[in-house]
C-alpha cells in the first residue's frame, strides 16, 4: 500500500531538481541487472548466469540531494529466432527500444570476460544505437576482474569504438606491467589532444585528470606499477548517423562519449560511474518521489526473484516454461509477510526436477528467495513454493 500511495502521489520536489533517465542495453547476460541493482544499493533487479533473466523493462530510481536518476533496467536485446526459441514475449524484443526512445543517456554494457563476444558489439545494440544517434552513450566494459591479461582491454577499446572516443582518434602508445592493486583498474589512460577540450567533458573516464584522483578506474591509488598505457586522441569526427550498409561492416560503434571499466558483481569501480551520471543529470522535475526505489510493484519483485533462482537451479531451457501463481500474500499477526506461490511446469520429469530429490531443490529456492526478499522489503518474509504439471 505505502508502494502504491509513493508511486500515485505526486513527487516531492527538491528547489532545483535535476534529473537524467538513463537506459542500459547490451546483450543478454552481460551484466545489466547487476549494475542496476548495484546504482541503487538494493537488489531490486533479478540476476542470474542464464540469459534472459529480465522479461521486461522496469525502473530503478537513485534519489541523491536535488538529483534522480532514473535507471532503465532493460532485457537483452536479442533476436526473434532467440526469443521465439527461449519462449520470450514480444515484449523482450521491443522494451529495450523503448527505453531507449526515453533515455537521456544510454549505457552499453560488454561482458569482457566473453571471448566468444567481448570483441565486437551485437547487430541488435549497433542497430539500436544507429536508431538513436542524438543520444550520448557511454561504453560499459563489465567482469574486468574476470581478464588475467589487462593488455586485453586495450584492444577491446580500440574495436569496441572503432578508434574513436568523444570524435577524438585513439592512438595506443605504450606497454603494459601486470601488476594492479584493484582487479577493476583500467589498462588505459587518454591524453587528450588539447588540454582545453579536456574541460568540455570532464569527468573522462579515461584521462589523467585530477578526477581520476578521487576513484576513477584508473590509477587512482598512485601505484605506478598498475597497467600503464596511454591512448593519444586527435580530432577525428566521424558521420553522425549510420546506415544498414554501414551497420554491416562495423564492429564497434565510434560516437561513444566515455568508456568506463568496471566490476559490478563485486562493486568496483561503480561509484565513479554513478559519480559521472549524476553529474550529467540536466534541470528537470522528479518523477518518482524521493522515497520510491523501483517501479515494480512488490508482487513484481517478489516473482522476479523467485524465477531467478528457479532459472539458477534448473538446466538449460527448462526453467523458462514455468509459470508463477501467487495464491497468498497477506501479512502475519507479527508483521510478516506471508507469501505462497504456485510454479506451474509443462511436464512431469520438470516437476521432478524442480522439486529434486527429498524436496531439497524446491527448498533451497524457498530459503534463498525469501533471505533476498527479507533484504528488498526489510522485513520477515515466510515464503512457500508448490509445484504443480500445468493441467
Amino acid at each position: 500500500e505505502e508502494q502504491d500511495r509513493l508511486l500515485r502521489n505526486q513527487p516531492d520536489q527538491p528547489q532545483n531538481p535535476k534529473v537524467l533517465r538513463i537506459a542500459i542495453i547490451g546483450a543478454p547476460n552481460a551484466g545489466k541487472s547487476t549494475l542496476s541493482n548495484q546504482l541503487l544499493g538494493r537488489k531490486v533487479f533479478p540476476v542470474s548466469q542464464k540469459v534472459h533473466t529480465t522479461r521486461c523493462k522496469a525502473r530503478g530510481v537513485v534519489t541523491y540531494e536535488d538529483t534522480q536518476l532514473i535507471i532503465l533496467d532493460t532485457p537483452g536485446l536479442t533476436s526473434p529466432f532467440k526469443a521465439k526459441r527461449h519462449k520470450l514475449d514480444e515484449a523482450m524484443l521491443t522494451d529495450p527500444w523503448d527505453s531507449m526512445k526515453h533515455a537521456d543517456l544510454v549505457l552499453v554494457l560488454v561482458d569482457v570476460s566473453d571471448h566468444w563476444t567481448r570483441n565486437c558489439l551485437s547487430k541488435e545494440v549497433l542497430k539500436c544505437l544507429s536508431q538513436f544517434p542524438q543520444i550520448p552513450s557511454v561504453l560499459v566494459l563489465n567482469k574486468v576482474d574476470l581478464l588475467k591479461k589487462k593488455f586485453i582491454l586495450l584492444e577491446l577499446v580500440t574495436e569496441l569504438t572503432e578508434g574513436i572516443v568523444n570524435g577524438k582518434k585513439l592512438e595506443a602508445r605504450s606497454a603494459y606491467e601486470h601488476n594492479s592493486s584493484s582487479s577493476a583498474k583500467s589498462a588505459l589512460e587518454i591524453t587528450q589532444a588539447s588540454p582545453s577540450e579536456s574541460r568540455a567533458c570532464e569527468p573522462h573516464c579515461l584521462q589523467e585528470t585530477d578526477q581520476a584522483q578521487e576513484g576513477s578506474s584508473l590509477d587512482n591509488s598512485g601505484d605506478r606499477r598498475a597497467s600503464k598505457s596511454s591512448l593519444v586522441t586527435e580530432e577525428a569526427q566521424g558521420p553522425k548517423r549510420y546506415g544498414p550498409r554501414d551497420l554491416k561492416n562495423m564492429k564497434g560503434w565510434p560516437c561513444f562519449q566515455e568508456i568506463f571499466m568496471l566490476a559490478a558483481l563485486r562493486g568496483e569501480e561503480v561509484d565513479t560511474l554513478k559519480r559521472y551520471l549524476l553529474m550529467q543529470a540536466k534541470p528537470g522535475p522528479w518523477e518518482f518521489h524521493s522515497g520510491v526505489l523501483t517501479s515494480q510493484s512488490p508482487q513484481e519483485i517478489c516473482d522476479n526473484i523467485i524465477r531467478e533462482k528457479v532459472l539458477e537451479y534448473l538446466p538449460l531451457e527448462v526453467p523458462y516454461g514455468v509459470i508463477q501463481v501467487t495464491e497468498m500474500w497477506e501479512e502475519g499477526p507479527s508483521g510478516e509477510l506471508l507469501i505462497m506461490q504456485n510454479l506451474l511446469v509443462p511436464r512431469n520429469s520438470h516437476m521432478r526436477m524442480l522439486i529434486g530429490r527429498g524436496g531439497k531443490v524446491i527448498s533451497r529456492i524457498a530459503q534463498e528467495a525469501g533471505q533476498d526478499l527479507m533484504n528488498v522489503f526489510l522485513c520477515d518474509v515466510r515464503l512457500k513454493l508448490k509445484v504443480e504439471v500445468k493441467s
